[in-house]
């Protein structure tokens, strides 16, 4: 009895210290002696946690419920119900998570305010658990502040924090959202959160950073959580989500090559424990791999994604338009937009807006567009209105506004140079070529032209066709039609046109069966006919 007794007092030591493997060797012992309570059980499903090992954490918490009910803690039994909520919800086990919500739930109707009340509203609030299509709602934020102002405990005021912080955001209030962000964060690497309650503000307040644009938010919250995790030693459960957030970073700012390897690993890595993570890790996979030009790896990431819950919008839309399929790109994007809240609907635009364009619907576009420099204001993110500018510039540019376009081109492209994301700035700079040869500048157009390959060249993408109605002169072929014609007029074949516009050879068919369309001809040799009789018959 003594050596359990004595074992059980090293594993409570060790776990208020952070030592999760000795503690969790020691509880085990005191369990298997039958001495363990269920606040040690409870210890033990969080070292689990911690030590990455989530089906076995979730073992020992379902044992804790079971021992805390009957040991008559009733809130220390709703709250590890609500804790074993939170992990199978975040793993996407919706009908298991929502059946541990309706205990917890009976057990607190009999209960005075405590810290359980508080995690379960938190819970409804960031996930919708009364399916009223809404989250982060007023009435959440008034229940977590008095809950706060009453029970006056560090994880309570956290939560409260996230609650409001996320709903200020939703309004518009981004300043003072963020700021309420920041305060829960500095409770997480202060460990007052419970390990699993830390994870799901920690993932939050990192993904509305990414969600707005906030670059620097997120670099400066990632850093912060990565040393965090270092000092709980290298194998923690957020070491993992971290390197997703890190590698997402990496991304934006051109480490692709890095990036593209560490994010595969690191999504299979995550996908059974934190599905959604792995998912944000698969659709930044697939936005590489688009933007480089591997079109069957985009969309094999991009299924990745889906499957983990993470919808691949708008960078399968965007795939489906380079192939040439504006109705299908379209209604792909139309679809996301119609299902998205206001931040969601805002990283959709300007993709919405170039769509928009290359189908032919320019009134679409302008009501795109005003909704994206109103969403710039409203939310004051750089990212915003970096690509407000950048969709201004298209929109002028598509209606034969060179000029008005070069000036919302160049203010897009000095937003990305201080983001630091070097394919904006390249996509930038072919959009400005094209608008400085519509101003009759084509040695400038060259130059911007070389420094945008420069860029291509170092990231390995191809360059960027610049779709514009303007940019085509008015002919019944799109720019990429042009280039495709233009090739197959100098005798290359499908597979070498492919190869030299960074383009699937189907994709290559599937241009040249509508090139025959619009132009009413039968054949390669007539289309090239074609061109060989255009004025100046030069695509690119």
């Amino acid at each position: 009895m003594a050596d359990t007794v004595a074992a059980l007092e090293r594993a409570r030591t060790a776990y208020r210290s952070g030592d999760w493997e000795t503690a969790r060797e020691a509880f085990e012992g005191a369990c298997r002696d039958l001495a363990a309570t269920g606040t040690d059980l409870r210890a033990l499903g969080s070292c689990e946690w911690w030590l990455g090992r989530q089906e076995a954490g979730l073992a020992h918490l379902e044992s804790a419920f079971r021992a805390l009910a009957d040991e008559g803690d009733a809130m220390g039994a709703a709250e590890a119900a609500l804790v074993v909520t939170l992990v199978r919800l975040t793993r996407g086990e919706m009908t298991v998570g929502t059946a541990w919500l309706r205990r917890a739930r009976r057990i607190l109707a009999d209960l005075p305010d405590g810290r359980g009340h508080a995690y379960e509203v938190y819970l409804t609030a960031s996930m919708d658990l009364d399916d009223t299509g809404a989250l982060w709602r007023a009435e959440s934020v008034s229940r977590m502040r008095e809950l706060a102002a009453a029970l006056r405990q560090p994880a309570v005021s956290a939560l409260s924090a996230v609650v409001a912080g996320m709903h200020l955001i939703r309004a518009g209030r981004t300043a003072d959202g963020f700021a309420q962000l920041d305060e829960a964060m500095l409770c997480v690497v202060s460990d007052e959160l419970d390990a699993e309650w830390a994870g799901d503000v920690l993932c939050t307040t990192i993904h509305v950073c990414h969600e707005l644009a906030d670059f620097r938010r997120m670099a400066d919250w990632t850093r912060a959580t990565e040393a965090w995790c270092a000092a709980r030693g290298a194998h923690v459960v957020y070491a993992g989500v971290c390197r997703v957030h890190r590698l997402e970073l990496q991304s934006a700012s051109g480490e692709w090559d890095a990036a593209e390897a560490a994010l595969q690993r690191a999504c299979e890595d995550l996908g059974s424990d934190h599905p959604w993570i792995a998912g944000e890790g698969w659709n930044q996979l697939g936005e590489i791999r688009r933007l480089r030009g591997d079109t069957a790896g985009a969309r094999e990431a991009y299924r990745r994604a889906s499957e983990a819950g993470v919808d691949p919008v708008p960078g399968e839309a965007l795939l489906v338009l380079a192939e040439g399929d504006t109705e299908r790109a379209a209604a792909m994007i139309a679809a996301m937009l119609e299902q998205r809240d206001r931040v969601g609907r805002a990283r959709l635009l300007r993709p919405a807006i170039e769509i928009a364009l290359a189908d032919g619907r320019s009134q679409e576009a302008e009501h795109l567009l005003d909704e994206l420099e109103e969403d710039a204001l409203a939310f004051g993110s750089d990212g915003f209105h970096a690509w407000a500018a950048h969709a201004r510039g298209m929109v002028l540019l598509h209606a034969g506004d060179a000029m008005g376009a070069v000036g919302r081109l160049h203010a897009a492209l000095d937003r990305f140079r201080r983001l630091g994301q070097p394919w904006e700035q390249a996509n930038v700079l072919s959009w400005l070529a094209t608008a400085q040869e519509l101003r009759g500048e084509p040695g400038l157009a060259a130059q911007l032209r070389a420094q945008a390959g420069v860029i291509f060249q170092r990231l390995g993408a191809p360059p960027v066709v610049v779709r514009s109605a303007a940019a085509d002169g008015g002919g019944p072929l799109t720019v990429r039609e042009r280039e495709i014609v233009e090739l197959v007029a100098q005798g290359k074949a499908n597979r070498q046109i492919a190869d030299e516009l960074f383009i699937s050879e189907k994709t290559v068919s599937r241009h040249l069966a509508n090139v025959y369309v619009k132009l009413d001809v039968g054949s390669r040799t007539a289309a090239a006919a074609w061109w060989r009789e255009q004025p100046g018959r030069r695509a690119r």
